[in-house]
This record gives C-alpha cells, structure tokens and sequence, in this order.
C-alpha cells in the first residue's frame, strides 16, 4: 500500500507575518464591508467581507484551531464596529472561523484541488456563522420562525459570493506571500524498498 505524507508542517503558533497578515486581512474586511458592502448587492445578497477575509487569511496561513478561535473572537469584535445585533457575531463567528479550521484538515492532493476545496470550505463556514447568527436573531428578537425562510436565500447568496472571493484570491495571495499550497504527496519510498 503507498504511504501519503502531507507536505506541510505543524504550526505551534503564529509568526509575526501571520499576526499582521490577521490584523490586515481583518481591517480591510471592515473597510470593505463599511464601503463596499452596500454597492454590492443582488436581491439583498452580499458578500459579508469579514467572513471572507477570515477564511481567506485562516487559508493562507493555516493556523491550529485555538487560533482560528481567536481569529473568529477578533472578527466578532471588529463586526461590533457595525450597527446590528450586538455581540451575537461573537459566537457566529467563533463557530464559521472554528468551522474553516477543521474543513483545512482535508486532505488536497493538488493545488487546484486545495483552490476549490478553500472555496467550498468559505461556503460551509459563512453558511455556519450565517446560519447560527440568523437563529441566535431570532431567539433574542422574537421574531416569528416563519420569517427565518427569507434569510435562507440571503445565508446561501452570501456564502455563495464569499467562495468566490476566497476562491478568486487564495492563489495569487500565495504567490505574493511566497508560500507553497499545502497538497497530500506520495511519500518517498523507503531505502529498502528502493533496494529491492
């Protein structure tokens, strides 16, 4: 049987790199989100530019789950900027950034591959914090779970155009940093079995 090792090595912490590329990647979604957010907009669908860069940045630099915790904590903090629902995007992002980190776990045996699968990866985590901000809004506010079907298409048009963010911007963001796609490869063969 071929052995497969991953090409990649267990982060203990955060570089410095990684910390500034988090405090900008997070900035600039507020940015984007207070400037662009309301240009863009399909039916009451928009990119949600906090989730996106979250999953993008916890992409690139691929951190352990603590620290995609904490990343999602600080996205919490950087949506209380923006009118709303104060401290629910608290748990929703914890649960959509804690969701990106376990979904880089799967295994990607090409680049394209790893590409797509950041892709899908965005669409599960916005659909997550969307979804569990979307409940927690209407347990706190009342209102009728009826209504909560509207949001279904909004949820799936956000997470839908969040993907194709991420999913746009990974590889090249890789090549500026410099930093190879992690990919499952097959293992080297052993000096015996070479021997043989």
């Amino acid at each position: 049987m071929e052995k497969r090792e991953l090409k990649e090595e267990k982060k203990k912490g955060l570089s410095l790199q990684d910390l500034l590329l988090v405090a900008v990647f997070l900035a600039a979604g507020a940015v984007l989100k207070y400037f662009v957010g309301s240009i863009i907009n399909f039916g009451g669908m928009k990119p949600n530019f906090i989730i996106a860069m979250y999953c993008l940045v916890i992409a690139l630099i691929r951190p352990n789950v603590l620290y995609c915790i904490i990343i999602g904590i600080l996205a919490g903090a950087v949506c209380q900027l923006f009118p709303g629902t104060p401290y629910l995007n608290f748990a929703s992002e914890f649960a959509g950034a804690l969701a990106m980190g376990l979904l880089l776990m799967i295994p990607a045996k090409t680049a394209v591959f790893r590409t797509i699968l950041n892709a899908v990866n965005t669409f599960i985590s916005t659909v997550i914090s969307g979804g569990l901000y979307t409940v927690l809004l209407f347990v706190f506010v009342k209102a009728q779970p009826e209504a909560m079907v509207g949001y279904v298409p909004i949820v799936l048009g956000t997470a839908t155009l969040n993907a194709i963010i991420v999913g746009a911007l990974y590889v090249p963001l890789m090549k500026v940093l410099k930093r190879e796609i992690p990919v499952t490869k097959k293992a080297e063969p052993v000096e015996e079995e070479k021997a043989k």
